[in-house]
């Protein structure tokens, strides 16, 4: 029997946790049923908008939840160890002054090799670099390509004895076929949206998952994001360190020269975090403000915006594509001013609107109608199963009373106007044409 702890009482990904979809493990016969309705899911969307679409999977729905605790915590272990050996913060990040030879240097100070230890050199070459200095210490693309052992790749030198010690905590060999069996089912996912043309956006779940679940998906990002993006992660605004975190990704995209894939929301698990914080005395992961929230969403907006204007400006092809996932009017208005100032056009296709179906229809439709583009996100399944979904969603905007009633408004309006005019069939104007229908034209 496991041990209690506060940290794996936060693993049941149900605790306190009333107004998000959850997947709490069952088995791996669940995780892959789990697997199959995300793929029917593909096929749903790719039949319906000839491959334009989106569809969205929950990476604890594959697996076992612990394991992607455990690994993310091995990244906050990598991390202490980068700053104990070089004396600079960071560690299985992008750094563009951090050479091998600084690790070496280390090593030989504290008389550990790597001249006269053949662990230490290999462990050494298997780093990842490119021309500007260190991206990754591990080679997390043997990770994903080869299935090696989570304990054979966290592996680091010891300072002090020179062997050769795992940053992760020990794992059974039932726990190792687990996550070898999560890997799959991501691979068997993105294979498909692949050969479908489906965008796949992971959501974002809480922060004791999310460190594992970001490097998952930017590994994916650099297999499956080569010609286009498929693969999309998702990035929560009301966490204090998410505009360092989608720096960090897009300067990886950018050296390793596949597609950038985001989505930006403001964020779930509100009540969880905190509660998890003030259990576990760390500091609080969430923004202090609404306020707060909405800046750290416009900067990241603005950081992806400059890239995409650098990008054109060095006569290089734009490999960013940003989903702006929001109810906020402000946010919207933001969106469409910063991509008039950056030369970015809605014919352009690297900026998209999402909203909730049945949501800020009134935000959606004058969108579309003028020629961005905009997806509805469509939760399905039992009733009890969505309605904490929806009741999150109402919870986040604040406002969503004044909003309905606004609708409200210009619906009744709407009606008069047509009652008045006789004209009951209302056809938009607009030059817009949804790509799906380019695509049958053509």
């Amino acid at each position: 029997m496991e041990k209690y702890t506060p940290q794996r009482e936060f693993a049941d990904r149900r605790l306190k946790v009333s107004g998000a979809r959850t997947y709490f493990y069952v088995n791996e016969a669940q995780c892959e049923k789990n697997m199959e309705t995300f793929i029917n899911c593909i096929d749903a969307v790719s039949d319906a908008t000839y491959g334009t679409g989106f569809a969205a999977i929950k990476m604890t729905a594959l697996g076992r939840p612990q394991l992607l605790m455990q690994l993310s915590e091995t990244i906050a272990r990598t991390r202490q160890y980068f700053h104990k050996v070089t004396g600079t913060c960071g560690g299985a990040v992008i750094s563009s002054d951090i050479s091998s030879d600084v690790f070496k240097a280390r090593f030989k100070q504290e008389a550990i090799g790597p001249v006269d230890n053949e662990a230490v050199q290999k462990w050494l070459d298997n780093m990842t670099y490119d021309k500007k200095g260190l991206i990754h210490l591990f080679s997390w693309s043997g990770l994903i390509d080869t299935n090696m052992l989570l304990q054979d790749v966290f592996r680091v030198p010891n300072l002090v004895t020179g062997k050769m010690e795992p940053l992760i905590s020990t794992l059974t060999k039932e726990e190792e076929e687990m996550f070898k069996n999560m890997m799959r089912r991501l691979h068997t996912i993105f294979q498909y949206a692949q050969e479908r043309d489906v965008r796949v956006m992971v959501d974002a779940e809480q922060t004791y998952f999310q460190p594992a679940i970001s490097r998952l998906t930017m590994e994916l990002m650099k297999k499956y994001n080569t010609e286009k993006a498929i693969v999309f992660n998702t990035y929560q605004c009301y966490l204090k360190n998410t505009y360092n975190d989608l720096v960090l990704d897009l300067e990886q995209c950018y050296r390793q020269k596949f597609f950038f894939g985001c989505k930006l929301v403001r964020g779930a698990y509100m009540e969880q975090e905190r509660l998890r914080a003030e259990a576990l005395g760390y500091e609080d992961p969430i923004n202090p403000s609404f306020d707060a929230t909405s800046e750290m969403y416009h900067r990241c907006l603005l950081e992806a915006l400059q890239k995409i204007k650098k990008n054109k400006e060095d006569g290089c092809p734009t490999k960013i594509a940003i989903m702006v996932a929001s109810h906020n009017e402000d946010t919207v208005r933001f969106t469409i001013r910063n991509m008039k100032q950056f030369g970015v056009q809605p014919e352009d296709r690297l900026i998209c609107f999402g909203q909730l179906l049945g949501m800020c229809d009134h935000i959606s439709l004058p969108l579309g109608q003028s020629g961005y583009s905009v997806y509805k996100y469509v939760p399905y399944g039992p009733v009890n199963e969505v309605l904490p979904y929806l009741s999150r969603r109402a919870t986040e905007n604040s406002s969503l009373m004044s909003k309905l009633q606004k609708e409200r408004s210009m619906l009744w309006k709407e009606l008069i106007r047509r009652l008045r005019t006789g004209k009951f069939v209302y056809r938009p104007e607009g030059k817009y044409v949804p790509i799906g229908a380019q695509i049958v034209k053509e």
